[in-house]
């Protein structure tokens, strides 16, 4: 990587300054020097949290790092953007929380220490509260962790720069957070590791697999801002990701929950809501950020850590999307934009939708083609039928008369 960005620092020129020599190129023609980059980058961040504005002056908000590139360029633009020196700065107190999935993926004692002692450098360098939380601790969780709590009421427009003015005469000084003194992670006990990998490995599929661990990771999260008093919870989910969830949604059924799963707010939890601050960012950008400035992360392998294409629906998807942005890259961003017109299909639009996810199948896997009849794993199977009875009957409705032009899709 260091000698592309040196070829491209000598051939271009920064598009936003014109002066200094690019280090970088985001996407044809759009070449930024390491300046003009940062800036670009910052800005969105702090754009997309002003625009929605959701989340309040002096409000408690869990940052959910899992230690991977996206979480943690997110943590470092929160940490950079409480700084005394940053420009417009943040105002709501942060924490972190970080679940162990060791157990999960069969990691000995010692593996999952050295992980976590890693993880607690970076997190003891903000400064900010955190929270190692081993994934066994799910199983402990009260039923009452999935009911949806009552929001608080809905606040007028007015309140957030009410609260902004507020904030600003008290200074916000009390609300931060003090840095913590460095503690070991309390390791749950064997026959609660062991019970947990009872539990998953009854999922026969890795595909059901992924899932089931995606729910325990994301109900153990919104318990614990509950505990610790948080009401707003940070995902570091990048476009690139939302994207291959946007299709793997449709593909496993979970149309109707499209809006919830890849948007930036999701409210399903009632008093705590999740938000996405990263989704505008493709996985190139945050690769390009985490190089230039020395962002630190760490490697935790997964449930699906050298598995084929095939393995699952989600790795099959995930495949397609990165093949296809690195030949055409404006696949992801195409995706995205879907994404932001799920909610308001026309049902003129609906083969177009259903034609696309099909592809995606067919595409990657030969074998897995539009006729159910021909896939080669029950998953697939019932993915493969799912799909094409969507295409077949156009079973979904609408939810109001905004169609999505063809240009959106297979263009």
């Amino acid at each position: 990587m260091a000698a592309l960005l040196l070829f491209i620092s000598v051939s271009k020129k920064c598009v936003k300054c014109k002066e200094a020599p690019a280090a970088l190129v985001i996407r044809a023609g759009d070449a930024y020097c390491r300046l003009c980059f940062k800036d670009f980058f910052v800005h969105k961040f702090k754009a997309v949290l002003g625009k929605n504005r959701i989340i309040f002056p002096g409000e408690k908000v869990l940052l959910a790092v899992s230690g991977g590139p996206s979480s943690c360029s997110m943590l470092r633009q929160v940490q950079e953007g409480l700084s005394q020196k940053a420009n417009k700065k943040l105002r709501f107190v942060p924490g972190i929380a970080y679940i162990d999935e060791g157990a999960a993926i069969g990691q000995s004692v010692e593996e999952r220490q050295r992980t976590v002692a890693e993880l607690q450098a970076v997190f003891q360098a903000t400064g900010f509260p955190f929270y190692i939380l081993p994934l066994e601790q799910v199983l402990d969780l009260p039923a009452s962790v999935v009911a949806t709590n009552p929001s608080p009421s809905e606040q007028p427009a007015s309140a957030y720069k009410a609260a902004v003015g507020h904030f600003v005469e008290t200074d916000g000084s009390n609300n931060f957070p003090t840095p913590q003194e460095p503690k070991k992670m309390l390791l749950p006990h064997v026959q609660e590791s062991h019970t947990l990998q009872q539990l998953l490995g009854s999922v026969k599929t890795l595909t059901a697999r992924e899932e089931l661990l995606n729910t325990l990771r994301q109900h153990l999260l919104v318990h614990t801002a509950r505990t610790e008093g948080y009401s707003k919870l940070m995902l570091g989910d990048s476009c690139t990701r939302l994207a291959v969830k946007l299709l793997t949604s449709i593909s496993l059924g979970r149309g109707a929950q499209l809006a919830q799963d890849t948007g930036f707010s999701d409210s399903r939890y009632g008093d705590i809501i999740l938000v996405r601050p990263m989704r505008d960012y493709s996985a190139k950008e945050i690769a390009y950020y985490n190089h230039l400035f020395t962002v630190p992360s760490v490697v935790i392998p997964s449930v699906d850590t050298k598995t084929v294409d095939k393995a699952s629906i989600q790795r099959l998807t995930e495949s397609f999307v990165t093949k296809l942005q690195a030949d055409f890259p404006s696949t992801v961003s195409t995706i995205y934009r879907l994404q932001l017109h799920t909610c308001f299909m026309h049902i003129s639009t609906l083969n177009i939708l259903g034609t696309c996810v099909l592809q995606v199948f067919s595409a990657s896997c030969p074998s897995l083609t539009v006729k159910p009849s021909t896939c080669v794993t029950q998953d697939q199977r019932e993915a493969a039928e799912c799909m094409y009875e969507m295409v077949r009957s156009r079973a979904l409705r609408p939810m109001s008369a905004v169609s999505v032009q063809p240009g959106y899709c297979c263009g």
